[in-house]
């Protein structure tokens, strides 16, 4: 098999550890991070690792080079870019999901404000303090100090 140069590693080799086996994984990671509310540079961060575990990977298995900068980069790129995509989706699944008298969806990566409809809810507000001001939580009042 020949050698991709900027990936240092053949073409189904690529497409068979890192888009689908690493792909996975990277998947996942995304979706984890929508999950629990963290922001989506974590789930990009997470993925610098796993782009150095399919590069050794690679190098175990399919004798492609390990030290290889240029195909780290590459792996990571796609690495990056599928864990994105999954947090997103997950992101929208779940803001349309939890808050569903503030948001609906629109397309698969997005969600709309239904704040026109309800003068109450305001743009800037966080969903917590839009659902306090339509009454449908109320907020326990703060303690009182000595």
């Amino acid at each position: 098999m020949t050698m991709l140069p900027v990936l240092d590693a053949p073409l189904p080799v690529f497409i068979g550890l890192t888009v689908v086996g690493m792909g996975l994984a990277a998947f996942m990671i995304g979706q984890a991070t929508a999950l629990t509310w963290r922001p989506a540079w974590q789930a990009a961060a997470y993925c610098l690792p796993l782009g150095l575990a399919d590069r050794f990977l690679g190098f175990a298995l399919f004798d492609t080079m390990l030290l290889s900068f240029s195909g780290y980069l590459a792996d990571t790129a796609v690495l990056i870019v599928i864990s994105l995509v999954a947090f997103r989706l997950r992101l929208a699944q779940k803001m349309v999901a939890q808050y569903p008298w503030l948001y609906r969806r629109q397309g698969i990566f997005g969600w709309r404000s239904l704040g026109g409809k309800n003068p109450a809810i305001g743009p800037d507000l966080t969903p917590w303090q839009n659902a306090e001001k339509c009454g449908r939580v109320r907020m326990p009042s703060p303690p009182m100090g000595p």
